[in-house]
């Protein structure tokens, strides 16, 4: 029996490497491989800046401050995905609006965001799920059908004119839809580079904007400086050359900064990023073959109009329910590959059920949660450990319930 791990990392003597250089060269926190790493990102995904973070969590919050959302505004949100996509918008002191998916499907129900959208509506989250990009195009439709409702609070709130598109991309660095990679398409975009992701830095996470008339984008890009180094004008890199020790604290802010470190190991995973996705999609069409006659269903991972990150693999088991998906997560695990779920609908956990959120209120969201599960997808597995999931799964769906 194999022992198949759910996600572990995908690490090389380059990322190890990478990390020994920043060690050995006495520069560890925010420098100059961060300030690569951003410049990089921001090619990657065809725009013409980046800033790198703490965590996709940190990158999203910091967004919506420096939009100047904040009490009294809302937020629409999916009730399918993790809770890191809603929890930024309360602590802001926003109220969160989470919208169903809509029938079989994982994506919010976009007839449901356009009618929830008010004059106190400032920002739609999609979610590009396990790296498949959600329908842009119909989002900004909306979003320009509903623009005399917005009402900007903020300076940049009024530039925009219109409710803006937030994307949470923590599944989908390098996944493309229609032309556009994700981090191009929506207004701004939060990765993540956790352990679990398809590019990791252990921790860490990176936001890209699209350029907007009338905005700066070396504004945009001093004001994520400010709000992740305590507000402070002047970072310690900068102080360190020499030219002045001189800095204000023009804000009480946060400290959510990405270290050299972890931006050295980032820079190394980049540069086979491109291998990584062509070993992810090669690994989903050998799941899509093997499971072809079973009844299932998978997530479309491409086709002729978008092609997946490649991050997670979806499987629903037809007609089935949570009893049965937990007793075959089990039996997986007894034969040594572990699976996982992704993810439970925000309405079913505690901090949203206290926030007055139910259930019952979102079908298709439990419907979509209750007979899915995630297989193992990642780049240490090799051909003969794909084929043990493909066979091990099949063996689990032939015996008896």
């Amino acid at each position: 029996m194999r022992n198949i791990p759910f996600s572990p990392p995908d690490i090389t003597k380059a990322e190890i490497d990478a990390v020994v250089s920043v060690l050995e060269s006495g520069w560890i926190t925010t420098g100059p491989r961060t300030k690569l790493f951003e410049q990089k990102i921001a090619e990657f995904c065809h725009t013409q800046r980046a800033v790198c973070l703490s965590s996709q969590t940190a990158c999203a919050e910091m967004t919506l401050r420096i939009l100047g959302v904040g009490p009294g505004d809302e937020v629409i949100v999916p009730a399918y995905t993790y809770t890191a996509t809603a929890s930024v918008v309360c602590h802001i002191g926003a109220k969160p609006v989470i919208i169903d998916c809509a029938p079989d499907s994982f994506e919010m129900d976009y007839d449901k965001v356009e009618a929830a959208i008010n004059e106190r509506t400032k920002v739609i989250i999609p979610v590009d799920l396990a790296g498949v990009m959600c329908d842009y195009d119909r989002i900004y439709d909306i979003v320009e059908r509903k623009k005399h409702l917005f009402r900007p609070s903020s300076e940049l709130q009024e530039i925009y004119g219109r409710i803006i598109v937030m994307c949470d991309g923590a599944h989908a660095l390098g996944a493309q839809r229609n032309g556009k990679m994700c981090g191009e398409a929506a207004d701004f975009t939060n990765f993540s580079f956790h352990a679990v992701k398809n590019l990791t830095t252990g921790e860490g996470g990176a936001v890209t904007w699209r350029s907007t008339k009338g905005i700066d984008n070396d504004y945009i890009y001093r004001q994520y400086m400010l709000f992740s180094l305590h507000g402070q004008t002047k970072d310690t890199y900068a102080k360190n050359k020499g030219t002045s020790w001189e800095y204000d604290v023009v804000k009480t802010q946060y400290k959510c900064n990405m270290p050299d470190i972890l931006a050295a190991m980032g820079l190394a995973q980049l540069e086979r990023y491109d291998e990584t996705i062509r070993r992810r999609h090669e690994l989903i069409e050998r799941y899509n073959r093997a499971f072809a006659d079973l009844p299932v269903t998978v997530l479309n991972h491409a086709d002729d109009t978008h092609r997946s990150s490649g991050h997670l693999y979806f499987v629903r088991f037809s007609g089935k329910d949570e009893e049965f998906r937990n007793t075959f997560f089990k039996r997986m695990a007894q034969n040594g590959v572990i699976c996982n779920v992704h993810f439970k609908p925000l309405p079913l956990l505690t901090a949203y059920k206290d926030l007055g959120f139910d259930i019952k209120d979102y079908p298709n969201a439990y419907n979509m949660y209750k007979n899915q599960l995630t297989l193992p997808l990642n780049t240490t597995l090799s051909d003969e450990d794909a084929q043990y999931i493909t066979d091990t799964f099949r063996r689990c769906m032939a015996q008896p319930y």
